[in-house]
């Protein structure tokens, strides 16, 4: 029996409870019906016959009919109390059918929907029911899988494609050293070269370790106080070479101290990494303007460059993994698309946000993180 109710479809699940609490409402009714009728008939025969001499003995034929007049109206009721079920449990399917029929049409739309099809959503006649707003829940959930699935076939193909380059690469300096005998400085030139390729490889597989590692929740934050200008300041020293080397300017504004709770290491490289893209792609002899500031209840570090800005239509993609605006320019430096991903993920990971303003010459990422009174200076937390 529980086996059967379990599998039963919720229209005769429905209909079955509806039937099964109209029975017992129908009988309590019955019951109370009987009952006051007995005792008005009862009253009224005594009334009838109190203080009334006869014959014979008093009642003994009305008792008898009064009996026969109550066993007609129990026949009546328990021959009527079906049928009436019978009708009432008819109307109910029914009516849950009809009340059921756009479930069966939404899971009819939602079953033709396949990986190939995310783009498609439910219909939804009336958003304002529970049957819109449950579809409109299942339309929201499709697009994100929508968002999921092309980030990830988008992510297989780059790193596809980024894995292939320095491993083509490797095949044919290899193919090349072995197709005649060379001198000894040419086999460590081409050794050189490939190990060049193989670092390259590693530090890719090691950023998307991280990266995965970062999206599956993994990576054990260690949650400290952090002067911004302070860590900033340290991380422009560390880069000063860099931007020596293109001739270029790093301009630091530290104001006031600017305190937030984050991991040190992470935040340090979310910063890295956008003041290496700007020193990377700003102009030769161009000064890099890195601030520190703080904005109400955020502090602020924002890096403006002087290159030729972004384009809108690579704007919304900026952050995205193996996304670059130059694919030459960027593989001739060394790049692998993935500064920026890491930067966002480090970013979000200490509860802040990143964005960049591209509408003037050049480019402003900002970074922003909340800002934390600082009560002592060794407070930590987990």
């Amino acid at each position: 029996m529980i086996g059967w109710w379990s599998r039963a479809s919720i229209r005769v699940r429905l209909t079955a409870w509806y039937m099964a609490v109209l029975c017992l409402m129908l009988l309590a009714y019955a019951t109370a019906t009987f009952i006051a009728v007995r005792h008005e008939f009862r009253e009224q025969f005594e009334l009838e016959h109190d203080g009334a001499a006869l014959e014979y003995p008093p009642g003994q034929t009305d008792e008898e009919r009064l009996q026969a007049q109550l066993r007609e109206i129990l026949v009546v009721m328990a021959l009527g109390l079906p049928p009436i079920v019978a009708l009432a449990g008819l109307g109910g399917y029914v009516l849950a059918r009809r009340a059921l029929a756009p479930i069966d049409r939404l899971a009819s739309e939602a079953h033709r929907i396949t990986a190939d099809r995310l783009h498609e959503r439910l219909s939804v006649p009336n958003p304002n029911d529970e049957i819109g707003r449950l579809a409109g829940v299942i339309n929201e959930t499709l697009a994100r899988l929508e968002s999921s699935f092309d980030q990830l076939r988008r992510f297989t193909a780059d790193a596809s494609h980024e894995l292939r380059t320095p491993l083509s690469v490797i095949r044919g300096i290899g193919e090349i050293g072995l197709g005649q005998t060379r001198t000894p400085a040419e086999y460590k030139e081409a050794m050189g070269s490939m190990l060049e390729e193989v670092d390259r490889l590693t530090r890719l597989v090691d950023t998307l370790l991280r990266l995965s590692s970062g999206d599956a929740g993994t990576i054990r934050l260690s949650r400290e106080w952090v002067d911004l200008g302070e860590l900033t300041r340290d991380i422009v020293s560390s880069l000063g070479i860099l931007a020596e080397e293109r001739n270029q300017r790093v301009r630091l504004d530290v104001g006031e101290h600017v305190r937030v709770i984050a991991d040190r290491l992470v935040l340090r490289e979310a910063i890295t990494n956008v003041i290496d893209n700007a020193i990377k792609y700003g102009p030769v002899g161009s000064a890099i303007d890195v601030r520190v500031r703080r904005d109400g209840e955020e502090g602020v570090v924002s890096i403006a460059d002087q290159g030729g800005g972004i384009p809108a239509a690579h704007r919304d993609r900026i952050f995205d993994r193996f996304y670059r605006i130059d694919e030459a320019r960027s593989r001739a430096s060394g790049g692998t698309g993935l500064g920026l991903a890491i930067a966002k993920w480090a970013v979000e990971v200490n509860g802040g946000r990143i964005s960049v303003d591209a509408t003037q010459p050049g480019a402003v990422f900002q970074i922003r993180l909340p800002v934390v009174v600082a009560t002592t200076d060794t407070a930590r937390t987990s």
